[in-house]
């Protein structure tokens, strides 16, 4: 589990701690492999079971985009995020987009 250095959640609250909302704060990346790589995982999908190469490109998206939506929040003053929640989808083939997104919040 990846340390970000700040408390995140799926939930909308914090257990203990009284909240006050900042606002929405959310990061996202556009990530790619190479054609070489992709055209190697094309043939690879053929006899099926997991592409290491797409695993890795949507670890590596995810993790940036939640490190961008950290950098927001901290640069609201949060102490916290709730309500995260990660969208994935297909920008064009070999591509995917990862947005993360949450509702930063300070302890009162």
């Amino acid at each position: 589990m990846q340390n970000y250095g700040i408390i995140m959640a799926t939930t909308d609250t914090i257990p203990g701690k009284n909240i006050e909302v900042l606002g929405l704060v959310q990061g996202n990346v556009v990530r790619a492999k190479d054609i070489g790589r992709a055209f190697a995982a094309g043939i690879r999908a053929i006899g099926g079971g997991e592409i290491k190469i797409y695993t890795d490109l949507l670890n590596e998206a995810r993790h940036t985009a939640i490190e961008r939506m950290v950098s927001d929040a901290r640069a609201m003053g949060a102490d916290a995020i709730v309500c995260v929640r990660l969208a994935t989808c297909s920008v064009m083939d070999g591509s995917s987009e990862v947005t993360a997104y949450g509702t930063a919040v300070k302890y009162v």
